[in-house]
């Protein structure tokens, strides 16, 4: 497991601000339903969202409990969480 924790910093930065970005868009759409725009940036930045925390997991361990990666053990316990103060 990766442990630079200014790479884990950063990319839990960039997750953080496309899951914002997401909550934004759709509650735009949940105004203009059929804005083609908006449609088109809300599946780009939740393609990008999915492949970031494909990243971070695949380097820092799962990211939320739905995140295990392991038929042997319960890697959501192997910290630190991600609202810890050391994985940020």
């Amino acid at each position: 497991m990766n442990t630079n924790f200014n790479d884990r910093t950063a990319l839990l930065h960039k997750i953080q601000a496309e899951d914002f970005a997401l909550y934004e868009v759709a509650l735009y759409l949940d105004a203009y339903p059929k804005n083609a725009k908006a449609l088109r940036y809300y599946k780009e930045h939740k393609q990008l969202l999915e492949q970031l925390k494909r990243a971070y997991e695949d380097s820092f361990g799962p990211l939320t409990l739905y995140g295990n990666q392991s038929d042997t053990s319960w890697q959501w316990v192997d910290g630190p969480w991600p609202w810890e103060k050391e994985a940020n």
